[in-house]
This record gives C-alpha cells, structure tokens and sequence, in this order.
C-alpha cells in the first residue's frame, strides 16, 4: 500500500467515524430530512459549498480546462450564477413556504402546488438522473484511487460507494453537514495550496501560457473554446436553482437570513473557485500533453509533478470534493423515496420510525446501484450531463412558475415536464448530443417547457379554468 492510498484510507476510516457519532442522535425525520430547521449561516455554507464543489467541479473541469482550456470556468461559473439566484430569490421564498407547511422534500412543494401527480413523476425521474449523477462522483473517485494505487475501477467505486452510504445513512442531513464542514476545510487547503505549487513546477503562469495557446483554437478564450463557454450556463444555471438537494439543505436553515448569507457565500466561493480546476488542467497538459483520457488531468498533476506531501493533501482534497457530493444525492434519494413515494403513495400510515428506517435503506440501496452504474458509464461529464439535462428541463419551469402564476395547476405542470423532457431526448438522439444550431439540447428542452407552461396556462384562461389555491 503506497503513503497516498494509506492517508486516503484513514481519512475515509476518520469520515465514517465521525458520521456514526453524530449518526446517534439522529431519531426522527425531522432530524433526518431537515435537520429540525437549526442550520446556522456556517454550517449551511458548509454543507452546500461541499455539496456543489464535487466530481464535475474538481475532476471533470480540470479536464475540461486540459482538452478546452480557459472557457471551462463555466462548468463552475454556471453553478456560482445559479447560487446567486437561490440565495437571494427562491430559497428564502421557498423556505418561508417549507417552514409554514412543514416541507421535507421538493415533492412536498410540488404536490402543494400542483397535486400527487407531478409529485409522482418528478420523484420517479428524479431517482433516475440523480442515479447518473452519483455514478458521475463516484468514477472521480475510482480514477483518483487508480492513479493512486493501480486500483481497478470496479473497486474503486465500491470503496467510494461505502464511505459515502455509511456516514449519510447514519444521520442524513445533519450528519452530512457537520462531516461536509471537515471535508470543506481540507478540500480548500489542498487546493490553495496546490494550484501555486503545480504553477511553480510548470515554470510559472508564461510557461504554461506559451505552451497552451497553440493547443487548440479558442484554448486562452474565457467564453467559448472547443466544447467548453457560456453554453453551459443554459444547463446548469437553472439546475442550482431548482436542485433538490440544493433547496432541501435549505429547508434546514433556521430562519431567512442564514438562507441568504449562506448560499451568497457559497456562490462567491463558487465564482472564485471556478478559476482553479480549469487552470490546474491547463497545467497538467504542459507536462502531460499525449493523456488518452483528458480527465486523467488533475490526478495525473498530483501524483507525478508535486511533492509527495502536497500531492497527498491534493488528493484527500478530490476525494472530499467527491465524497461530499455524494452524500448530498443521497439525500435527494432518501428523502424522495421515502417522503415523496413509500409515505405519500405506498403506507399513509407509516410511524416517524418507519419513514425514517425506509430513508435509510434508501440511501443504501441508492449507493448501491450508482456504483453498479459507475462501472459501466463512461465519462464523469458524460454522467454529469444527464443529470443537469434533466433537471432543467423537469424542474426549473414547474418550480419558478409555482412562485409567480398562482393560475397554473397540474395541467400546466405536466405538459411542462413532458415537453421539456421528450425534446430534449428527441434533440439528445436526433443531435448525438451536439444540439442544433449552437443550441444544446438542455437549452431547447428548457424553451420547449417553457413553450409547453405557457401554451397550457392561456389555453385554460381562455376557458377560465383555474386550480384551487393552496
């Protein structure tokens, strides 16, 4: 067993620890789900910063920055922009809303809103993007423990899979947020310092200027070179608005003000944060410009060209980066099942005890079958995608809709989702994902649901039908 595997290990060994202690006090879902409203500005910035700092920020965006160059400040960019938003428009709205009526999940709302049926349909297409997404981290973490250590990528999704499903089945909310607040603290220092330390070795920011621009064409441009720019803003802008895992970590803050200066905090670390992977996958292809596999970028520049104790210390910072995310779909998996299908649609009836034993034998099960997914998907963009796809075009229109258009009922939310979801498969299929015209396939799903709201909203205001308020 090398140093590195050996650290990482025991810093795995240490999270689990830590997430069964605080697991204990876990005894309700209240606890569970929300952690009974108490989150403070800090831990809530914590626990989101960690949830959105994960494999396509980290290992997917340096091999963005390594293929594309300076343009993949968007892939984290986006999710900065999209936090701005939360912190400041839905999330102290929907948080107001979720304390009033006791809201656990994003389907409590939905149903609220709209009615059990677009509950049902957004929690089923909810388990199956979010199953994408946690494939997506947990291959970061298999091409972390390869690189490492020659572990076999099956393997190293199972381990990543354990240390993720124990301390989050443990505690769900509240255990993620105090661990998030460790693994936040490691996953910053590792990257402070070793973003000037890798720049250092590659001969300083002229070397690696000289060497990247005659990559490729567009490689030094910040707005679009190669695949990578502001396209992808349209993905994933309105997805960390409207993120389940996102708004549900909000539902546990203690009052609006925390909402606020937590999640402004997190996008500004976020907008901030975005520069480093892109740079560090531009550094690495001064030293490493033949890898076969462009996201074998940032583990690559922290094995080989730092020194062993930095590059450990980079190393345990991905793994937090990975680990953290993971925890934070779980959550979406547990409480979906649990709250939005098992006790809604399954057993009315079931105790707090039984609600809160059917989450955790969801948050299980869900690792469980993203590991079985995250051996056999390719890419940790390519899994990555097919999550914020989906939730755009699923969720961003039923969601903000809810807020302003008090008219709009269950027609208007379903034909949003179809639409948005059918076209963006259509264009996805049609396309091979390259779009039409410049235009990505999310951004055609989101017009398309966008189209579809609208069209059924004045179709029945001319019939003068309207829903009951809730």
């Amino acid at each position: 067993m090398t140093l590195q595997l050996a650290f990482l290990v025991g810093y795995s060994v240490f999270l689990i620890a830590l997430g069964l202690a605080i697991g204990r006090l876990v005894k309700s879902t209240g606890m569970f789900f929300v952690a009974d409203r108490k989150l403070g500005p800090v831990l809530l910035f914590a626990t989101l910063l960690a949830a959105n700092i994960g494999a396509g920020s980290t290992v997917g965006a340096a091999g963005l920055g390594y293929r594309d160059g300076i343009s993949a400040w968007w892939w984290v960019g986006s999710a900065g922009i999209g936090s701005l938003l939360l912190a400041f428009w839905v999330g102290p709205r929907i948080w107001q809303i979720a304390a009033r009526h006791d809201l656990r999940t994003v389907g409590d709302f939905l149903e609220l809103r709209y009615g059990p049926s677009v509950r049902a349909v957004v929690a089923t297409l909810l388990w199956l993007g979010t199953l994408a997404i946690l494939a997506g981290q947990l291959i970061a973490v298999s091409i972390i423990l390869n690189v490492v250590a020659g572990v076999p990528r099956y393997v190293g999704c199972l381990i990543g899979g354990i240390v993720m499903t124990s301390y989050f089945a443990a505690g769900g909310l509240l255990t993620s947020a105090w661990v998030n607040a460790v693994q936040l603290v490691v996953l910053l220092v590792g990257f402070g310092i070793a973003l000037p330390m890798s720049l250092s070795a590659a001969g300083g920011w002229s070397a690696v200027m000289a060497t990247d621009a005659a990559a490729a064409p567009g490689y030094l441009n910040l707005w679009q070179g190669g695949s990578s720019g502001w396209i992808y803003a349209a993905m994933l802008v309105p997805a960390f608005i409207v993120s389940p895992g996102l708004l549900q970590k909000i539902y546990g803050a203690r009052d609006e003000k925390a909402i606020r200066i937590g999640v402004a905090a997190n996008a500004l670390v976020l907008l901030v944060f975005a520069c480093i992977p892109p740079l560090l996958g531009m550094i690495a292809r001064v030293h490493h410009p033949e890898l076969a596999n462009h996201e074998l970028a940032l583990p690559a520049l922290l094995v080989h060209e730092l020194p062993l104790a930095v590059g450990t210390l980079g190393l345990a910072a991905v793994f937090s980066a990975e680990v953290s995310t993971c925890d934070a779909i779980l959550f979406m998996l547990a409480t979906s099942l649990s709250q939005d299908l098992y006790r809604r649609f399954l057993n009315p009836q079931a105790s707090d005890a039984r609600v809160l034993r059917v989450a955790r034998l969801a948050a299980v099960g869900g690792g469980a079958l993203g590991v079985a997914l995250a051996i056999v998907v390719p890419t940790v963009i390519g899994a990555l995608t097919v999550f914020y796809s989906l939730l755009s075009v699923s969720l961003f229109v039923p969601m903000v809709a809810g807020f302003h258009y008090r008219r709009a009922g269950t027609p208007e939310a379903l034909v949003a989702i179809g639409a948005g979801v059918s076209i963006l498969v259509a264009v996805h299929l049609g396309t091979g994902g390259q779009g039409i015209g410049g235009w990505t396939p999310a951004l055609i799903g989101l017009i398309a649901s966008g189209l579809g709201f609208a069209m059924v909203a004045l179709a029945r205001a001319k019939a003068g039908k309207r829903p009951a308020e809730t």
